[in-house]
């Protein structure tokens, strides 16, 4: 009798206010399934896709994920963007469903469950590099932080009063609004007043673009001010008029001016493959995608089999010697990935990369073995 299909889940937010980065991460799990298909599959098996759209909204995500473990019974689930989004999968994926959950996005780090891998940047990759290399390259010291009011800003925040204060800088206004909050004249108005250097920010769409619109009204960088905001990639400049984010710092996984010859290949294969649509990146999740879907196969073929817990021993070393951006390998223990970082300065409406930070590790807790 032949083997039935390999059955992969993915949830994420293909309409909603995410959609222009969950349709990305749909793209790229279909792009690389479709290749392991024409290949002969996995373990001489196809795998079948179920593609979920979660419609950036939270009750639909714990919705869809609750479909995919009882009614589809998949194999693996990868997806969420916002960390709020992982959490509504979690609960009928993970502690109820117990089935392995690969998160793809950036995000604030410290998840720590035997059952879930992270295959996007968190803050040891993205501000212990980034910050240090600002303050020493611009002389800045003193930082503001506008931040949406949810987790991820509040540890970015609490990981750049660390790393700043670790040399001689400090944050000298922190503040946190609804996402979708857009009057930011009075936080504006406290950051032309408070001497700040670098505006570090954290407030994420819809609130993002008027926030961004007003600090350049205000005449913030053309006073020798500087903005980062992690997060920013392709995708993003896209939405913002150029002369609003020039000079913006980024600190990512994957830009798409990134030279190594597979990541060009990889841009143009999905280029082809999606014209017009959502663009490949790094802050959508769609090289965490990419990178989750190639070390899940990775650790499949290690394994030999499908029996989750091999698959979990596997995923924990599992490692790709190509990837957006470069190599990647998980860290025996920790469920996170090591892979290399880079440091990108918005200009004429496209990222270049200033700074290529080489391999960065994700630092984050050590698991206890189930």
């Amino acid at each position: 009798m032949k083997e039935s299909s390999i059955k992969v889940g993915v949830i994420t937010d293909q309409t909603g206010a995410l959609s222009f980065l969950g349709i990305a991460n749909a793209n790229v799990a279909k792009m690389v399934v479709n290749d392991i298909n024409a290949k002969g599959g996995l373990l001489g098996r196809l795998i079948d896709l179920y593609v979920e759209d979660s419609a950036t909204t939270d009750s639909v995500a714990e919705a869809k994920a609750k479909k995919l473990v009882q009614q589809d019974q998949v194999d693996v689930i990868f997806g969420g963007i916002y960390s709020s989004t992982r959490q509504a999968i979690k609960g009928p994926a993970v502690v109820a469903g117990k089935k392995l959950y690969i998160y793809p996005e950036q995000y604030e780090g410290e998840e720590c469950h035997p059952l879930l891998f992270c295959t996007g940047p968190v803050p040891a990759q993205q501000v212990e590099s980034m910050i240090p290399w600002l303050m020493q390259k611009t002389g800045a010291k003193k930082f503001y932080c506008p931040s949406a009011d949810y987790i991820w800003p509040r540890t970015m925040n609490r990981k750049l009063r660390e790393v700043a204060a670790a040399r001689g800088g400090s944050i000298v206004g922190e503040e946190y609004f609804p996402l979708e909050h857009t009057d930011y004249k009075a936080t504006v108005d406290k950051i032309m007043s408070s001497g700040a250097e670098v505006v570090f920010n954290t407030t994420v769409p819809p609130g993002a673009g008027p926030f961004l619109e007003q600090l350049y009204n205000s005449g913030f960088t053309k006073r020798g001010g500087h903005l980062v905001c992690t997060y920013f990639e392709e995708n993003f400049l896209n939405f913002f008029p150029a002369a609003q984010v020039e000079g913006l710092y980024s600190c990512l996984d994957y830009y798409q001016n990134v030279s190594d010859p597979f990541s060009k290949e990889l841009l143009s294969q999905y280029d082809k493959l999606y014209p017009g649509s959502a663009k490949f990146t790094a802050g959508s999740a769609a090289t965490g995608m990419y990178r989750g879907l190639k070390l899940w196969e990775a650790a499949v073929k290690e394994a030999g089999s499908l029996k989750q817990e091999d698959v979990i021993k596997a995923l924990d070393h599992a490692k790709i010697t190509q990837g957006p951006g470069g190599p990647a390998e998980m860290v025996p223990g920790q469920h996170h990935v090591r892979m290399n970082m880079y440091i990108a300065q918005a200009k004429n409406g496209t990222f270049e990369i200033v700074k290529n930070l080489g391999v960065m590790d994700p630092k984050e807790c050590m698991q206890t073995a189930t």
